[in-house]
């Protein structure tokens, strides 16, 4: 991991401020940068707070630096590889796979949909309280 601060490198910095937009960290050269909310992960980010606390040490992407290097541009899920630490929960979220090809993806699709379509045949017929569907 390279300490230059400069587009492109990944650095290690330190969360200095949320805010309902995205989080500012201070990377190692003094200067501090804004990770905008769509760059904090891979998936929807509802509250900044549920990936990352204030004077948290994070790895960050450089973006972008302005001209005068007054704006910095960073972003916490390209710094990251892989997966979120933190996936809030929700009620009808998914973990993404991102592996395969498109046959793949189809038959994960076919997959979770017939999962869904049972699981609500099965909550339909517990409201109405009969037994399994007979069809």
């Amino acid at each position: 991991m390279s300490a230059v601060v400069e587009v492109g490198s990944v650095v290690e910095g330190v969360v200095t401020g949320i805010t309902n937009f995205g989080a500012f960290v201070e990377l190692p050269n003094g200067q501090t940068g804004l990770v905008h909310i769509s760059e904090i992960a891979d998936t929807y980010v509802h509250e900044v707070e549920d990936y990352v606390k204030r004077n948290e040490r994070v790895k960050v992407k450089v973006l972008s630096i302005n001209e005068d290097g007054s704006k910095i541009a960073l972003s916490l899920s390209q710094g990251n590889p892989g997966p979120p630490e933190f996936v809030p929960p929700g009620p009808k979220q998914r973990p993404r796979r991102s592996s395969g090809g498109f046959e793949d993806k189809v038959q994960e699709f076919m997959k979770e949909s017939d999962e869904r379509l049972s699981e609500f045949r099965r909550n339909r017929n517990n409201r109405r309280g009969g037994g399994e569907d007979k069809r």
